[in-house]
């Protein structure tokens, strides 16, 4: 089958005014952080230097003084833009998204329920100092688990943490064993976890890349908590405190996700947001302060927004190919579509797709059975796939046309 081209036109979009500044450095972050996630505020670090990053698009991505940052398509998982992406490196508070993460995992599959009572041992209990971020439990209370959950998400409480991990796994050491064979499942190959709260320690590092798959994976496979990681504020105890991503408060595309900070780790930031159909997540790490945290995820969002776009190579319902059939009644099949399917890529440019159909396909063959996969690419580079689907059952034939068919093969009939 010959490759299909189709021309994608630009699509323009408008943000809002005062959004973005000429400079990525000059942003406003009208609320940033009030204290740092596990250490006393200290004074800002100085900027990293950029570095070197990779992307398909001419002219290249922004210059972010971030030890390592990374741009994501949220329906691929294609890295659009990043640099120094897979260096591990301490996440701080970042960590809590696989806390969270399991805390959600065990809601979907009943292994806890949103009322069980956690309780809040001396090792969990924050002791009410500022040295650390907390949701404020009581000690030798209990809360629920739909509350620890907030607070982990919104209020980044190193006691909801531990409080939960206990409640899993007897202990935090414990819970940090599934945490990574979680991060495995999810192929997390340059991360370790040591804690559930991202408190330092030599051996707890996580990658740029890893902690966006992370994040693919909470909007992915936990929709129903999801939201909670848009909150800005959470109420407990008689204790109110505000979400610590800025972007929530000045960007209302931005739903998630999570930020952190230790002196070792710097000003960390994993974001999501969702414009005219495409999400794109963005991790920023170790830079020097909470409001370029905010302004250079602000300008990575701004300018994957505007130099990538949302392409549909192939319209749904439409037969792709027609896929022959060994010993069926029928000798061939028609190939489609699963679903809906999109790609993102550089705007402009145009998508090419081939068909690969299963080699020696046999009879029978069950309608809704995957038979082959068509491939898109754009400017020689692959950007996605999709599995295709026969469009009819096709009944294996009776002994006496299997023979013919047989003896036609070996004539090449």
């Amino acid at each position: 089958m010959q490759p299909k081209t189709f021309s994608i036109l630009p699509v323009v979009f408008a943000i809002a005014a005062g959004a973005l500044a000429p400079s990525s450095m000059s942003f406003a972050a009208s609320h940033a952080a009030k204290r740092a996630t596990h250490a006393k505020p200290t004074a800002d670090a100085p900027a990293s230097a950029p570095v070197a990053a990779q992307t398909a698009v001419a002219g290249g991505p922004p210059a972010l003084p971030a030890k390592a940052w990374l741009l994501m398509d949220f329906d691929s998982g294609e890295v659009l833009a990043s640099a120094n992406p897979d260096e591990p490196l301490p996440p701080a508070s970042l960590t809590k998204m696989m806390t969270s993460f399991l805390v959600e995992q065990a809601l979907r599959s009943g292994k806890l329920k949103k009322e069980d009572l956690v309780s809040v041992s001396q090792n969990a209990w924050c002791r009410g100092s500022s040295t650390e971020s907390c949701m404020y439990l009581p000690l030798n209370s209990q809360a629920t688990v739909i509350d620890i959950l907030r607070g982990i998400i919104i209020q980044s409480g190193n006691d909801a943490s531990k409080a939960i991990a206990e409640h899993l796994a007897g202990s935090e050491e414990g819970f940090a064993k599934l945490m990574n064979a979680e991060a495995q499942r999810l192929g997390m190959t340059h991360t370790h976890f040591m804690n559930a709260t991202g408190l330092p320690d030599p051996e707890h590092k996580a990658s740029a890349r890893d902690l966006a798959i992370l994040a693919r994976a909470i909007i992915r496979d936990s929709a129903d908590y999801y939201p909670i990681y848009a909150e800005r504020e959470f109420k407990y105890n008689g204790i109110k405190q505000g979400n610590r991503n800025a972007l929530l408060y000045t960007d209302p595309t931005v739903d998630g996700l999570k930020t952190g900070h230790t002196q070792e780790a710097g000003y960390c930031l994993v974001t999501s947001s969702k414009r005219n159909g495409m999400r794109l997540i963005t991790v920023i790490l170790n830079t020097n302060s909470a409001q370029a945290r905010a302004d250079e995820t602000r300008t990575l969002l701004g300018w994957g927004f505007g130099n990538f776009e949302k392409a549909t190579p192939i319209q749904p319902n439409t037969v792709v190919a027609t896929a022959k059939v060994n010993f069926g009644k029928v000798d061939t099949v028609a190939a489609a579509l699963a679903s809906p399917w999109s790609v993102t890529v550089p705007r402009g440019q145009q998508v090419h797709t081939s068909v690969q159909l299963k080699p020696g396909l046999e009879a029978p063959v069950a309608k809704g059975a995957v038979i082959g996969k068509v491939v898109a690419d754009s400017n020689g580079k692959p950007v996605g796939e999709a599995p295709l689907i026969a469009q009819a059952d096709v009944e294996r034939a009776g002994l006496m046309l299997r023979t013919w068919q047989h003896v036609a093969k070996l004539f090449g009939k």
